[in-house]
């Protein structure tokens, strides 16, 4: 069975993918085909668990490729503290693809963390409609990171070293300056 971490992309997803690594009948991998097009894009191994904020902008093709035979994760953090972290980060990434892009370069008077809250409602809002009849979910928020990744654990059956997965959670992994 493959795992999906779906998310928005600042909310714990690199940790989240530390701790997989200790997982023994799992592959992990944060973003790991992100550079691919066309079906080479979404060819996950199986038995893998991958977190990519892109893949919130996948949905229909995942469905199609991985339907309700995956488990999907969908991880939060706090709105606010997510987009704290995205502003620091305005000029490249998904948030530069965000107003270039999607909004078009944005209005004037737009700020970045305007743009950031408006990214965040989307793929929250994009998630939330994908999942709504997935049979395999489960919500996970980085406030609650140790619990739930306990939970996490026991849902997918995995196997390795638990206690070494939850430290991953009090290291700072990826963090903005």
């Amino acid at each position: 069975m493959n795992v999906f971490i779906l998310n928005t992309g600042r909310c714990g997803s690199s940790t989240f993918i530390n701790a997989c690594r200790h997982i023994d009948n799992y592959s992990s991998g944060h973003e790991s085909r992100s550079t691919f097009t066309g079906q080479r894009r979404l060819a996950y191994p199986e038995n893998h668990i991958e977190a990519d904020n892109r893949l919130s902008w996948l949905l229909g093709r995942l469905h199609n490729t991985y339907g309700n035979g995956a488990f999907y994760v969908h991880l939060g953090r706090d709105a606010q503290d997510t987009a704290d972290s995205f502003v620091k980060r305005t000029g490249f990434g998904i948030m530069k693809a965000y107003r270039e892009g999607i909004l078009m370069g944005g209005a004037p008077e737009q700020s970045s963390l305007e743009v950031a809250l408006d990214y965040i409602e989307t793929v929250e809002m994009n998630i939330r409609l994908f999942l709504h009849d997935k049979p395999n979910t489960m919500n996970f928020r980085l406030e609650n990171a140790s619990s739930d990744f306990q939970t996490f654990w026991n849902r997918i059956g995995a196997t390795g070293n638990l206690d070494r997965a939850l430290g991953e959670w009090s290291v700072r992994h990826n963090a903005s300056e």
